[in-house]
């Protein structure tokens, strides 16, 4: 069965059609906020500095594409992302934390992520803030007063909010991971856009920059798609089992352990964390003019937007969240313990400890793969722009690798719906 025929067979089926309704109204209600900018806007100015810019083009991606009209929404869910990273290096330094999100249960979890959502405010108020100040200076936006930069920073603080809860509502009573599919209707919003915007300004002599990028954007699909569904079986037996007259088990079956367990999470985990400190930098040095504060704020802003270090900092980043989320997702002792209760063992391994320390030897050597892979396509494109010139090939290799990681997960989470819907 193909995707249409299961597209088709979703929308029969009154619950699942109802799910995938939701979720085009969610996202057609935050395209209709991106729509809607803060005053003092300088159109003109706004776009030249974006064009100018390939860090705030790079943030506009993350953004929804709110922030290049300054929306109400120009953070996007970025805060709530940075939150959540935050809060999930911290089950590794606290263990009363790492109890809550992994041992407590659904309640545990439900706590965890209300302290995420109580963390982001802050984060995205100094963004806000920092974002506004930068845009002022550099004649994007008008000059504000003291009170009208507070209602800005307010207002832009509970647009991100706004949009944190819209994305969990997609999680919850749609289909998909609400903040992923955010970001990739912010992705996808800016097609006909760019498609018009290179049909006006083509030339005979971008031809080879444009073949470039087709011939990347092949890669990059034929990669991820590969990546995404490769996975390394671990054989699973079913010990035989006598009731009475009755012998059950003995069945031969395996565990499939997949080589990216962490999906598109580690990007946009890597762009988040490489996003929030530049923000923080140039918002300290912007608010002063001198003095030790403004310096090292401004050498550290410069450090960090060095394309050098940017692209390691970058691969760095999401190579290491790789292993980070698949750690969090996949917990090698509870599925030892879970095989053991349930009869089942792996031939040659003996059950309990043993099992699980097989388990994490096999999920290491593998997700290495799946990470070497997310770091060196996530900094390709940057390594293509710097020999061919062309900035879009930065943001639109980022940008490519997150929507073709989303529609796969996308159309897994319907292929369980229906699954579950035949049951």
């Amino acid at each position: 069965m193909d995707f249409f025929s299961k597209l088709k067979l979703s929308f029969q089926d009154k619950g699942l059609r109802n799910r995938l309704l939701f979720v085009l109204g969610a996202l057609a209600i935050t395209r209709l906020l991106a729509a809607i900018p803060v005053p003092g806007v300088d159109a003109a100015k706004l776009a030249t500095f974006f064009a100018g810019s390939q860090f705030f083009g790079f943030l506009n991606i993350f953004s929804g594409s709110g922030l290049s009209n300054l929306s109400i929404i120009m953070l996007g869910v970025g805060p709530y992302i940075t939150a959540t990273v935050i809060m999930q290096v911290l089950t590794i330094v606290s263990e009363k934390i790492k109890v809550m999100y992994q041992e407590d249960g659904q309640a545990g979890r439900d706590k965890f992520n209300q302290i995420s959502r109580l963390i982001t405010v802050p984060i995205a108020f100094v963004q806000a803030f920092g974002l506004l100040l930068v845009l002022e200076k550099s004649g994007a936006l008008a000059s504000l007063s003291a009170t009208g930069l507070i209602i800005n920073v307010l207002v832009i603080t509970g647009g991100s909010m706004l949009l944190m809860w819209i994305g969990e509502l997609i999680s919850e009573f749609g289909i998909g991971n609400g903040i992923s599919l955010i970001i990739f209707a912010g992705i996808v919003s800016r097609l006909p856009t760019a498609l018009a915007q290179l049909s006006l300004t083509f030339t005979a002599a971008q031809i080879p920059t444009y073949l470039l990028f087709v011939a990347f954007a092949c890669i990059v699909i034929a990669g991820v798609v590969f990546i995404s569904e490769a996975e390394r079986p671990i054989p699973v037996t079913y010990a035989k089992r006598v009731t009475g007259s009755k012998v059950s088990g003995g069945v031969s079956t395996y565990l499939p352990l997949r080589i990216n367990q962490a999906g598109v999470m580690p990007i946009i985990f890597g762009v988040s964390l490489l996003i929030f400190p530049q923000t923080l930098f140039k918002f300290l040095s912007q608010l002063s003019t001198s003095g030790a504060l403004h310096s090292i704020s401004l050498s550290l802003s410069n450090f960090l937007s060095n394309n050098t270090i940017h692209n390691i900092l970058y691969f760095i980043f999401v190579f290491v969240f790789t292993y980070f989320y698949t750690a969090i997702t996949f917990d090698p002792d509870q599925v030892a313990k879970n095989l053991q209760q349930s009869g089942a063992f792996v031939p040659g391994v003996r059950p309990g400890q043993s099992t699980a320390d097989y388990l994490s030897k096999v999920l290491i050597r593998i997700t290495l793969v799946g990470a070497l892979f997310l770091g060196i396509i996530a900094v390709l494109p940057f390594i293509l722009s710097a020999f061919t010139g062309a900035a879009e090939l930065t943001i639109g290799g980022t940008a490519l690798l997150i929507v073709v990681q989303v529609i796969i997960d996308f159309i897994k989470k319907i292929e369980a719906q229906i699954t579950m819907r035949e049951y």
